[in-house]
C-alpha cells in the first residue's frame, strides 16, 4: 500500500469519524473502500475504446519520417547566452571536478 494525504471538509471528516465508530472500523479502511468504489465506477463509465485512435488522419504516409520538421516548424534555436564577467549574471562557478 501507498500512504497519501487528503484534505476534506471538517463536517465530512466528523461524519466519517462517526461512521467509523459505528462500524467499528478504521477511518482509513472506509476511505480506501470509498476510493476503490469510486475508481471502479469511473472506469466503467469511460468508453472501452480509445477515442483518440486515428483522430489525426492527415492522408499523408510520411508523417513518421517528418515528425521532427513538423513538431519544430516555426521554432528557432535558443539564442546563445551573452558572455559576461559579472559572476552573478554568469551563474554558479564551475569546479574542475566532474561528478
Amino acid at each position: 500500500m501507498k500512504r497519501t494525504t487528503i484534505f476534506i471538509d471538517e463536517g465530512v471528516e466528523a461524519d466519517l469519524q462517526a461512521l467509523a465508530r459505528r462500524q467499528q472500523r478504521p477511518v482509513a479502511a472506509l476511505v480506501r473502500e470509498a476510493v476503490a468504489q469510486y475508481v471502479v465506477a469511473e472506469r466503467q463509465a469511460l468508453p472501452s475504446k480509445l477515442g483518440f485512435v486515428a483522430i489525426g488522419r492527415s492522408g499523408t504516409s510520411d508523417t513518421a519520417e517528418r515528425h521532427d520538421r513538423i513538431a519544430f516548424a516555426g521554432l528557432t534555436p535558443h539564442e546563445a547566452r551573452e558572455r559576461t564577467t559579472d559572476p552573478i549574471k554568469r551563474g554558479p562557478a564551475r569546479t574542475g571536478r566532474r561528478r
